[in-house]
């Protein structure tokens, strides 16, 4: 008789998920499309969030709440700039609220929302879309396996 595999960093995972805010908004599902696959510890997701998922098997489901000392962290004012818009292309027609995809400096890419239009310039929030945020994370695992494939 085959025991179950435990979920753990370097496994592949194959499962649905659905990220819903306080409100219930709901930020992120696969549930209505395809499952994501995954190696625990590629970035994929979160490692705080990838946390929920040690020790789990396929078929389990499950939903917990996850707070911003876990996954995403606080909000902070750092983070958030003052960009001329020149520095946008002139096509874009940026308006608060909106999220634009930002490329690091080590060439990564960030996402950053529009929080005010000063006139020439954008104040910019480079916070991620989740700081500050508890949600609830649930999922369902579909398949576990080793890093490089069953």
């Amino acid at each position: 008789m085959n025991q179950a595999i435990e979920i753990c960093e370097g496994m592949r995972v194959v499962l649905h998920y659905r990220i819903t805010l306080e409100n219930g908004t709901v930020v992120e599902s696969t549930f209505e499309d395809q499952p994501i696959e995954f190696v625990i510890g590629d970035g994929t997701l979160h490692s705080g969030v990838e946390l929920a998922l040690f020790g789990k098997v396929k078929g389990e489901k499950e939903k917990i709440r996850i707070g911003p000392e876990i996954a995403y962290g606080y909000p902070d004012e750092d983070a958030i700039h003052i960009m001329p818009k020149s520095d946008f292309p002139a096509t874009m027609q940026l308006q608060p609220g909106m999220l634009v995809s930002f490329t690091t400096p080590s060439g990564d890419e960030a996402p950053g929302m529009i929080v005010e239009d000063l006139g020439d310039a954008y104040k910019v929030d480079l916070n991620h879309p989740l700081a500050g945020h508890e949600f609830e994370f649930e999922f369902e695992v579909l398949d576990v396996g080793n890093g490089a494939g069953t």
